[in-house]
């Protein structure tokens, strides 16, 4: 299935329906308190940019988000695919892309919080497999048996490998 990413503003409907089915999706699996929701209008800021998966028609099938903490620390949030597209290496490829703007933009560090359960073994296996490891709690989440933690060191994108 040929997706493309690209970089886009959350202000647009496409993005608004994909944070509305991502937050259908994990409401009902665990408590409202642990359901760490961003909303679209956070996700404008400055300080994270929103990747969007699109199929070969031009519809919004994913989203992903970065956001920059500063000091090299990016937190990779609102990962989410369509059921009909999973299986398909969307999440991948928007993992991949968030990664290469990550190193991109000097990040170090990536963290990030998912739930817990049969709901998100997808999301558990799409990190581990880029090379996530499990850690402790990050940033200001509270520990809690709903959430997971997530963390990938960086190396640094572009030239200045070499040169070191």
């Amino acid at each position: 299935m040929p997706v493309t990413v690209f970089v886009e503003t959350a202000l647009q409907d496409d993005v608004r329906n994909l944070v509305a089915a991502l937050n259908a999706h994990i409401e009902p699996l665990a408590p409202a308190e642990f359901n760490y929701t961003m909303s679209v209008e956070d996700m404008a800021d400055d300080d994270t940019t929103v990747f969007v998966a699109r199929d070969e028609d031009g519809s919004a099938v994913g989203i992903g988000a970065l956001k920059d903490h500063g000091d090299g620390l990016g937190e990779v949030k609102r990962m989410f695919t369509l059921p009909e597209v999973r299986g398909k290496r969307v999440g991948v490829r928007l993992l991949n892309a968030i990664q290469d703007k990550a190193r991109v933009s000097g990040h170090r560090r990536l963290v990030l919080e998912t739930g817990t359960g049969d709901g998100y073994a997808g999301a558990w296996r799409l990190y581990e497999n880029a090379g996530f490891t499990k850690c402790g709690p990050v940033l200001d989440y509270p520990e809690s048996e709903y959430s997971a933690f997530f963390e990938k060191e960086l190396k640094l994108g572009g030239f200045e490998e070499l040169f070191q």
